[in-house]
């Protein structure tokens, strides 16, 4: 049973059915899994739980480093 799990930015539940659909797909054609054993989590993080570079995502709207 194939678990996908997908770290993110918020995005519409529109975006992620699609994605979902696609990875989905994906596994089913190359591992020869059922679409109905593809698990997919959605885990989104917004700029305050995170960092890249040592500035925290949501300092990194301020302008240029």
């Amino acid at each position: 049973m194939p678990i996908v799990t997908i770290q993110q930015f918020p995005r519409s539940v529109e975006k992620k059915r699609e994605l979902a659909r696609r990875i989905t797909e994906a596994f089913a054609e190359v591992y020869g899994a059922s679409e109905e054993s593809v698990q997919v989590f959605f885990s989104e993080v917004d700029g305050e739980n995170w960092a890249k570079g040592g500035v925290m995502g949501c300092d990194r709207d301020a302008g240029p480093r």
